[in-house]
C-alpha cells in the first residue's frame, strides 16, 4: 500500500513508520518537527515537512494513497490542563483538515492513534472499549473528539477507520525510541536519571488507592503496538469505525517501574515524592480481549524488564544525542 504517516518524526510514529516498510509498503511521512526528529524518520520515507492543515490537501491530491495513519498529536498531559488551547488547536482542528482531505481525495483507510486519556478515571479496570469515556484532561477530551468526527466520516462517507488507544507506550525497536525536548513519560525519566541528564526522578503522588500508594499504569512494548497498526489496516472495514484497546493486561505501579529500572541499570535512581499532578487517574489498565479476538494482535513483549531493557540500550546509544541532555 501506499500510506501516509502523520507523526512519523515522533516516537511512535517513525517505529510505525519502520515498521510499515519492513511489510513492504511505500511511506510518506508529514511531520512539522516542532516535537519530532527529522533523523528517527526511516531513510526510505518520503518526507514532507509542514502542519497537516497546511499540507494534507496538496499531498493527498497529488498521489493515490491507500491510507492514513495519524500519529500527529500534542500530547502532554500536564500542559494540556493548563494550555488547552494548543490541544484543540493542535489536535482536534488539524485532524479535522485531515478528515476533510481524506474524504475529498477519497482516500479509503484511516488508522488513528488514540489514547487510554479517553477513559479518565474508570469505574472498573481492566478497561475495556464499552468502558465511559470521561477524560479528565484536554489531551483525552481531544483524541475523544476525534474518534466522534471519524465515527461520523465513517457514516456519512463510507471511510474504511480504525482507532487504537493506547496504554503506555515503552521500548525501543530498530534503532529507534524516545526522545522528546520534553519528557513526561516514566520509563525514560527514570533511564535519563541513571545517565545522569538528570538529577533525580518524581514520584507524583504517593497517596493513591493502590498497594504502594503510586499510579499503576499498563505498559505495552513499543513493537508490539506498530504491529497492531497492520493488522489495523489490514481489517479496516468501509462504513465502520472499530476500536481497540491495546496494552498488556498487566499494571505496575510507578514505584515497581523504578524498581526495575534500578535492577536493570544497575544504578541506584535517586527519588524524591511530591504531590499528584493535576488529572492523573489512579489506575489505567488495558482489556485487549476485542483486538486478539477480532484483528488476532498478540502481545509478545510483555516483561516489563524486556521492555526497559530496550528503552535502556536505546538511551544508553544516544548519549549526548538525547534530547535531555541539552534542555
Amino acid at each position: 500500500m501506499k500510506l501516509v504517516v502523520t507523526g512519523g518524526a515522533g516516537y511512535v510514529g517513525s517505529v510505525c513508520a519502520r515498521v510499515l516498510i519492513e511489510a513492504g509498503h511505500q511511506v510518506t511521512v508529514v511531520d512539522n518537527l516542532s516535537v519530532g526528529n527529522r533523523d528517527a524518520v526511516p531513510a526510505e520515507a518520503e518526507f514532507v515537512e509542514g502542519d497537516i492543515s497546511a499540507v494534507a490537501d496538496d499531498l493527498l491530491a497529488g498521489t493515490e494513497f491507500d491510507g492514513v495513519l495519524h500519529f500527529a498529536a500534542k500530547s502532554l498531559v500536564g500542559e494540556s490542563v493548563h494550555h488547552p488551547e494548543l490541544y484543540w488547536q493542535g489536535n482536534v482542528v488539524e485532524s479535522l483538515a485531515l478528515l476533510e482531505a481524506i474524504r475529498v481525495h477519497q482516500v479509503p483507510r484511516l488508522v488513528f492513534s488514540s489514547t487510554a486519556a479517553t477513559y479518565g478515571e474508570p469505574d472498573s479496570v481492566p478497561i475495556v472499549e464499552s468502558s465511559p469515556t470521561r477524560p479528565t484532561n484536554a489531551y483525552g477530551a481531544t483524541k475523544l473528539a476525534i474518534d466522534h468526527a471519524i465515527t461520523s466520516y465513517t457514516v456519512a462517507h463510507d471511510l474504511a477507520a480504525v482507532s487504537l488507544r493506547y496504554f503506555n507506550v515503552a521500548g525501543a525497536y530498530a534503532g529507534a525510541g524516545e526522545n522528546r525536548p520534553v519528557e513526561t513519560h516514566l520509563i525514560p525519566l527514570v533511564l535519563q536519571a541513571a545517565l545522569g541528564h538528570r538529577d533525580k526522578v518524581s514520584i507524583f503522588g504517593t497517596d493513591y488507592p493502590t498497594d504502594d500508594g503510586t499510579a499503576i499504569r499498563d505498559y505495552i512494548h513499543i513493537y508490539d503496538l506498530a504491529q497492531a497498526h497492520l493488522l489495523a489496516l489490514a481489517a479496516a472495514t468501509p462504513g465502520r469505525h472499530a476500536i481497540y484497546n491495546l496494552g498488556s493486561g498487566t499494571g505496575f505501579s510507578v514505584r515497581q517501574v523504578i524498581d526495575t529500572c534500578r535492577e536493570v541499570t544497575d544504578i541506584d535512581i535517586p527519588v524524591v515524592e511530591t504531590s499528584r499532578r493535576a488529572g492523573d487517574p489512579a489506575v489505567l489498565i488495558a482489556s485487549s480481549d476485542k483486538a486478539i479476538a477480532e484483528l488476532g494482535w498478540q502481545p509478545d513483549k510483555t516483561e516489563l524488564a524486556g521492555i526497559v531493557t530496550d528503552a535502556w540500550d536505546y538511551i544508553r546509544a544516544l548519549g549526548d544525542r538525547a534530547h535531555s541532555a541539552r534542555s
